[in-house]
């Protein structure tokens, strides 16, 4: 029988196979985020209207047309990696994602196709909402999966590192246009440049991934596809809502306010320091580049203080500073005319977003055994990111347009406070949860069967599935 591998050689393979898996959620969430980021340059090309904040509430409409394919894309996605694993899902995705940057960088306006233009337009977006919708779930399951017990905060922090950095990166694409290209000329054609980097980018990852290990035993796969008369199947609907349904809405929650704070600071903010600072773009730009940089860095950081102190305490610095802070900082920086200013008061929103973003894929991770993990995970991110997450930009938009931008504020606010009591009811904090039970124990104080207690699947395993399900809150 073979030694069991020394923590070296594990954290080694942790590195490899979350660095591969990193790669591909960079470029997924780039290709994502660089329509939001040149949305200023197209809209021209796509929208009839002659407004600009008429035309830009248009385009933030067809950016918010993504996240009706994402519990589609959580559903298939998430129940193709339960089944055939991992690696074969964050494959797929990845290829999906290509084809429509690709698909963008040439397709022809509304001067050539007439109103087919936007038709198309979205209907690309729509498949890259089904793409993206299975990316995050899978890749939130493959690196809680692939990381090391005890450093899982750190390594599944890494997700959101990637992350933001594909939404740094379309912005540091744009920065670069700006200042390298004449504005007319960015807005005629160069807007399709970052469409075509995408892609490229894309196929790059697509081979990396190639070469990842999967995270799921053969048995498990095997295990999949074995039917046992009265039992659901490990990654179908039924097996989620008949023996998950608590964790899946706990799961819900969890996102909620952190998806909706997230695309604010991140998302909206660019558009909305547009409208209303007096800042100009370019400025804009550099600004929302700087901090996301510092944001995207501290997440590692944040992920090593969960590792120590427990996930819980980090949710509670999000939903508290969160409730407290949002309303005044927005107002603030809708009011500055300073770029520096506005810079701090942008970081100072995203180090309060930190305490989410940093650790969330894994606290849902570790609601759910492996037979349902990477479903579960996905469909509870989706459910919440479509209803809330994505409709922030459409909302702030509109809400904007109408004078009325102070209620947005508050709509942030409230939607922090219902994931606040998520975490302080629903969670607890350093207990033993199904990865501790399926790859070894984070906590000294986790008990339960925490050495080499995979899941398979089966039914004596959906048993024990059952029985932590109840118990294991972070």
């Amino acid at each position: 029988m073979s030694a069991a591998p020394s923590e070296a050689t594990q954290t080694r393979r942790a590195v490899k196979n979350i660095l591969k898996g990193s790669a591909g959620n960079l470029v997924e969430w780039y290709d994502l985020y660089v329509y939001t980021v040149f949305a200023a340059y197209i809209q021209s090309h796509f929208f009839s209207s002659e407004s600009d904040l008429q035309a830009g509430l248009e385009a933030m409409a067809v950016f918010s047309t993504t996240f009706l394919m994402r519990p589609i894309g959580a559903w298939f996605f998430g129940r193709y990696a339960d089944r055939k694993g991992r690696k074969a899902a964050l494959t797929l995705s990845v290829t999906m994602m290509s084809a429509g940057s690709f698909a963008i960088a040439v397709l022809p306006t509304k001067d050539v196709l007439g109103v087919w233009a936007l038709i198309i337009l979205v209907l690309i977006r729509l498949v890259q909402g089904f793409s993206v919708g299975g990316e995050y779930g899978t890749s939130a399951t493959y690196m809680s999966e692939a990381a090391t017990a005890r450093r899982r905060g750190f390594f599944s922090s890494f997700q959101y590192v990637t992350l933001v950095g594909g939404q740094m990166l379309a912005l540091l694409v744009l920065i670069v246009l700006q200042n390298t290209m004449a504005s007319e000329i960015l807005t005629e054609w160069g807007w399709r440049i970052p469409f075509a980097i995408g892609g490229v980018a894309a196929l790059v990852v697509l081979w990396l991934r190639r070469s990842m290990e999967e995270t799921l035993s053969s048995d498990q796969l095997r295990a999949a596809h074995v039917k046992v008369p009265g039992e659901a199947q490990p990654g179908t609907m039924r097996l989620l809502f008949t023996q998950h349904f608590r964790p899946l809405l706990i799961c819900i929650g969890v996102t909620l306010g952190g998806t909706v704070a997230f695309y604010t600071y991140t998302n909206f903010i660019l558009k909305f320091m547009n409208d209303t600072s007096g800042i100009a773009k370019t400025d804009t730009s550099v600004i929302n580049f700087w901090a996301l940089f510092i944001f995207m860095c501290l997440q590692p950081v944040y992920g090593i203080i969960s590792d120590k102190v427990g996930r819980k305490p980090l949710l509670l610095w999000f939903g508290i500073t969160g409730v407290l802070f949002t309303w005044p900082l927005l107002s603030a920086l809708g009011g500055t005319r300073d770029p520096f200013t506005a810079f701090l008061l942008m970081l100072g929103g995203l180090l309060i977003v930190g305490g989410y973003t940093s650790i969330n894929a894994l606290v849902k991770a570790e609601l759910f055994p492996a037979s349902i993990r990477a479903l579960g995970v996905g469909l509870g991110y989706a459910i919440a990111n479509s209803l809330f997450g994505g409709t922030v930009p459409l909302i702030g938009a509109a809400l904007q347009k109408a004078g009325n931008i102070e209620l947005f504020f508050t709509y942030v606010t409230v939607a922090i406070g219902l994931s606040l009591l998520v975490y302080i009811f629903a969670l607890k904090n350093k207990k033993p949860t199904q990865l501790d039970a399926e790859q070894g124990a984070a906590w000294a104080s986790a008990s339960g069967p925490s050495d080499g207690a995979a899941d398979h699947g089966g039914g004596g395993n959906q048993d024990r599935d059952r029985d932590l399900s109840e118990g294991s809150r972070r």
